[in-house]
């Protein structure tokens, strides 16, 4: 018996089977700020779609509020704008109902760890097959540059003259802690390894979550210069690529090495050390995923860019739906709306 995906993947679809990135710009203008660092993920997100092989009128893009919410309108599909973070509960209803749709999520980290995080944690948790790509400038810029949920302690802004008082969340381990089946990080400095990522987590069955820190020029200007300027981010970042040891430094002179739990760099230009003794990432590993996430906001250890954890065990929240309803439907019958609405189980008020 067909299931209900079997037959929407059966549906013809209308346009061109071959798209060039032309085909997803739209014929408006960018109201981005010059320089803005969402500017810099359009272009790979643009030059990612036709490597999907999906037609265009499967593809939508949803956003909430915040200067990330302007994407599904720069991007030829399908979008929706929604309200301030609720972007996740239309995309899972949508992928619920559609889940033939390819579902993108762009939001930021006003917007998603804020107001939207409750949401957030949960599409986590059920492992919709969506792709979530969160634009984290660590201020509200949209609003005039206040502090946010990813603000650091100690940072001036405009709602916070002395310094903000809270430490900041970390977006990776929270979404590795509310059971994300797909984390990475990137930056808007290389489109061409930020374009790798977007491809990774569009081709993963589940919940995919990328960070991208983005430049806000008028409010947060540099605020991500060490990890992503190519003078210095050789030093400050390690690239997570599964089955590959974490050497860093421009000459890749340096790794990461655990000792027990713990982390620490390692000098291979040193007599004692060679490259058997470094740590080899594993994608599959949660547990070490949440220790590379914790090196986030070390004052010694270089910053993991790249894929954190990729786990590919657990079904998708529409696929359990789709069983459960034909599970239903081959058991019960398809069922009659009149006699549900008619049924027993109603009260009269008089």
């Amino acid at each position: 018996m067909k299931t209900i995906i079997d037959e929407m993947l059966e549906k013809p679809h209308s346009g061109e089977s071959k798209y060039t990135s032309k085909d997803f710009k739209p014929d408006v203008d960018v109201r981005w700020c010059a320089g803005c660092g969402a500017i810099s993920v359009l272009s790979p997100a643009q030059r990612l779609m036709p490597e999907l092989g999906i037609p265009k009128e499967k593809i939508v893009f949803i956003s909430g509020i915040g200067c990330s919410g302007r994407f599904p309108y720069y991007m030829d599909t399908y979008g929706f704008h929604g309200i301030h973070g609720r972007a996740l509960p239309i995309a899972s209803g949508l992928k619920i109902a559609r889940p033939d749709l390819s579902v993108w999520v762009v939001t930021g980290d006003g917007d998603n760890m804020s107001i939207g995080g409750n949401h957030f944690i949960h599409a986590c948790r059920r492992n919709v097959d969506m792709n979530v790509l969160m634009f984290n400038n660590e201020v509200y810029s949209l609003t005039k540059g206040q502090y946010s949920p990813t603000s650091h302690r100690g940072q001036i802004t405009k709602s916070s003259p002395l310094g903000a008082l809270d430490d900041p969340f970390n977006p990776v381990a929270l979404a590795l802690g509310a059971s994300a089946t797909f984390v990475a990080r990137g930056h808007d400095k290389d489109r061409a390894q930020l374009q790798q990522l977007l491809l990774k987590a569009s081709q993963h069955k589940g919940f995919s979550f990328v960070e991208i820190y983005t430049n806000c020029r008028i409010f947060n200007d540099g605020a991500f210069d060490l990890y992503t300027n190519a003078e210095s981010r050789d030093d400050h970042t390690v690239w997570l690529e599964h089955d590959k040891p974490l050497v860093f430094g421009k000459n890749k002179e340096k790794g990461i090495k655990l000792e027990g739990f713990t982390p620490t760099i390692i000098d291979l230009t040193e007599g004692g050390n060679s490259i058997n003794d470094v740590l080899v990432h594993n994608e599959k590993d949660s547990t070490l995923a949440f220790i590379l996430a914790n090196m986030t906001y070390s004052e010694t250890l270089p910053r993991p860019m790249g894929t954190l954890q990729n786990l590919d065990e657990r079904s998708s929240y529409e696929d359990r739906v789709v069983e459960q309803i034909q599970h239903e439907v081959e058991t019960k019958g398809i069922g009659n709306l009149e006699s549900l609405l008619l049924g027993g189980s109603y009260w009269e008020i008089k």
